[in-house]
């Protein structure tokens, strides 16, 4: 995985548990979950077209 192995993995939890505390990561973990979820959400949806307004009139100059 990226060369990434578990040592550099806990060096960086650890960092990561240093900067936010203990209290924040959960809201953080939520927060990521959230975004990845939007994007996939947002990726796999079709685009809406807006059949309700009526077509805009172009004049010619």
């Amino acid at each position: 995985m990226f060369g990434i192995g578990m040592p550099e993995l806990l060096v960086i939890l650890v960092i990561i548990l240093i900067i936010f505390g203990a209290g924040k990561l959960p809201e953080i973990g939520g927060a990521i979950g959230k975004g990845i979820k939007n994007f996939k959400k947002a990726t796999n949806e079709p685009e809406e077209i807006d059949v309700t307004s009526p077509p805009k009139k172009i004049e010619p100059k």
